[in-house]
C-alpha cells in the first residue's frame, strides 16, 4: 500500500480544472453514502461494532482493480496533520478527520478516488474530475459502487432506496457538487443575486469546506439537497445545467467588468500580483483572495495561462496544514505567514507583471443556457 508522503507528494489529477471555455468550474464532485445491512450505523455502534464493519469493508475497497497501490490507512494511525492535509485536499470530512480508531480512509493514487469507512455513515466515497465533469465522475464511482456490491451487502429498502443516517441522503445517497471561482460575480456585486438564485430551486450553496464554512478565494460549492423520489441522472443533469448557467453567468459578468471599468481591474489584479511578489508575512485568507485575483488574471490574459494552473496549485499548497506538513514541525500563526509568504514569493519569481492591454479586448457575451435568445 501507498505510504501517505507518497499520496500527497505530487498534486492531484483533478487540481487541473478550470482550464476549459469559462475557468469557473474548477472541480466536480459526486459522493454516494452506503451503509452494511444488519450492521448499526457508525453514530450507534459501539467500538467492537465499528471494527467489525471496517474489517469487512477495508478488504472489500482495497481488492477493487482501481484501488491497486491505493493508499489505505486507519485514522487513529494518522497525525492531526496529516488528516488535516487530507481534510484540505477534499479527500475526507472534517467530520471523519475527528475519527480515530474504527474508522479509515482509502484513496487512489492519483486522487481522483477517495472513500472514507466509518464516518456519518459506513461507506462514503466519492470520485472527484477537473472542471464539469459531473456525468464522467458520477459514471467512474458507479463502477465502483456495483463492484463493490458484489461483496458487500448494503442496507436498501424497495421503497426508500439506500437507507442512510441522514435524512436529505435516503434514496439515492447521491451528492453531487461542483467547486466554482466566480470573482467577477462577486466584483460586480451579484453574487448574491445568482446565489439566491440556486438556492430558490432547492441546490445548496457552501464556502470551500462545505457545510458550515464561508466562502475563500471567491470559491462557491454547489450541491444538490436532496435525493429521494429522483434518479441519479435527473439529480446531475439539472445540477449541470444550472452549473453552466452559474458560468454563463460568470463569464458575462467578467466580459462587463472590462468593459465598463477595465481601471478597477487592472488595478485590483495588480494590487494583488504587487502583495503576493513582495510580501514577508501573509495570512491564509489573505493570500486565498489575493490568489483569486491573480487567477483572474490569468483568466483574462494579463498573465499567461500557465497561471491559472499555478494559482490552483498554490491555493492547496499553502493551507496551515499543507505548510506543516512541508516544514515537517508544527508552526506557529507567525511562522505559518513567513513560510506562505515565501513559498508564494518563489513560486511567482518569474511571472513578469501584469499586461494591462489585454482588458481591453472585448468578446461577445455567452448566451444564458435557459434562455439562449436573450443573447
Amino acid at each position: 500500500m501507498m505510504r501517505f508522503s507518497t499520496l500527497i507528494k505530487n498534486p492531484a489529477d483533478w487540481m487541473t480544472g478550470g482550464q476549459g471555455e469559462h475557468g469557473a468550474v474548477l472541480t466536480s464532485r459526486i459522493r454516494l453514502a452506503r451503509n452494511l445491512r444488519r450492521h448499526p450505523f457508525p453514530g450507534w455502534a459501539k467500538r467492537a461494532e465499528r471494527a467489525a464493519a471496517l474489517e469487512l469493508i477495508r478488504p472489500a475497497v482495497e481488492a477493487l482493480p482501481a484501488m491497486k497501490d491505493a493508499f489505505s490507512q486507519e485514522l487513529g494511525s494518522l497525525s492531526p496533520v496529516q488528516k488535516q492535509v487530507l481534510v484540505e485536499r477534499h479527500l475526507i470530512s472534517r467530520e471523519h478527520a475527528a475519527r480515530g480508531d474504527g474508522s479509515a480512509a482509502v484513496i487512489e493514487r492519483r486522487q481522483t478516488f477517495s472513500l472514507m469507512i466509518n464516518e456519518e455513515d459506513h461507506l462514503r466515497m466519492q470520485a472527484i474530475r477537473p472542471g464539469l465533469q459531473l456525468s464522467a465522475a458520477f459514471n467512474a464511482l458507479s463502477e465502483l459502487d456495483s463492484e463493490l456490491e458484489k461483496s458487500l451487502e448494503f442496507a436498501f429498502d424497495p421503497t426508500l432506496g439506500y437507507l442512510t443516517t441522514c435524512p436529505t441522503n435516503l434514496g439515492t445517497g447521491l451528492r453531487a457538487s461542483a467547486m466554482l471561482h466566480l470573482p467577477a460575480l462577486v466584483l460586480s456585486d451579484q453574487i448574491g443575486q445568482v446565489l439566491q438564485a440556486v438556492n430558490k430551486i432547492g441546490l445548496a450553496v457552501r464556502g470551500l469546506y462545505g457545510e458550515g464554512t464561508e466562502s475563500l478565494g471567491n470559491l462557491y460549492q454547489i450541491s444538490n439537497q436532496s435525493t429521494l423520489g429522483e434518479s441519479e441522472e435527473t439529480i446531475i443533469r439539472r445540477l449541470e445545467r444550472v452549473i453552466a448557467e452559474v458560468a454563463v453567468h460568470e463569464h458575462n459578468a467578467r466580459e462587463k467588468l472590462v468593459e465598463d471599468d477595465p481601471g478597477m481591474v487592472a488595478d485590483r489584479i495588480g494590487r494583488a500580483y504587487g502583495i503576493l511578489r513582495h510580501a514577508h508575512l501573509i495570512e491564509s485568507k489573505e493570500a486565498l483572495n489575493l490568489l483569486s485575483l491573480l487567477r483572474f488574471g490569468g483568466i483574462l490574459g494579463l498573465f499567461p495561462k500557465e497561471t491559472v494552473m499555478l494559482c490552483d496549485t498554490l491555493l492547496m499548497d499553502i493551507q496551515p496544514a499543507h505548510l506543516q506538513l512541508h516544514s515537517g514541525r508544527k508552526l506557529s500563526p507567525e511562522e505559518r505567514d513567513a513560510i506562505r509568504a515565501e513559498i508564494v514569493r518563489c513560486r511567482l519569481h518569474s511571472l513578469d507583471s501584469p499586461d494591462n492591454r489585454s482588458v481591453s479586448h472585448k468578446t461577445n457575451p455567452l448566451p444564458d443556457p435557459l434562455n439562449p435568445g436573450d443573447a
